[in-house]
């Protein structure tokens, strides 16, 4: 029997599916921050703004954050606290 060769798959690199869409210096770990901030509100009891496949928290928590549905404030370029919006995650 003949084996054929084949294409390795074109999967991203690991960190290129772990980036915020708005984020302009594509942190991962300011991905990761955001996400773990946003499943504990999720495990507080805030309802989950996609409907996900997983019933884990902590799935439904990265698939928000790498859509880009849960915005954050970068602490170097954040508006003065009187001008915050109520439910943005802090970093």
């Amino acid at each position: 029997m003949t084996e054929q060769k084949r294409a390795p798959a074109e999967t991203p690199p690991p960190e290129a599916s772990h980036r915020i869409p708005d984020d302009a210096e594509g942190s991962v770990y300011r991905f990761i921050t955001v996400a773990a901030k946003r499943a504990r509100q999720l495990q507080s009891g805030a309802r989950p703004k996609v409907h996900a496949q997983s019933r884990k928290l902590t799935s439904v928590a990265i698939d928000e954050t790498r859509r880009g549905l849960v915005p954050f404030l970068d602490p170097e370029t954040a508006p003065p606290p009187e001008e915050e919006p109520e439910e943005v995650i802090d970093q």
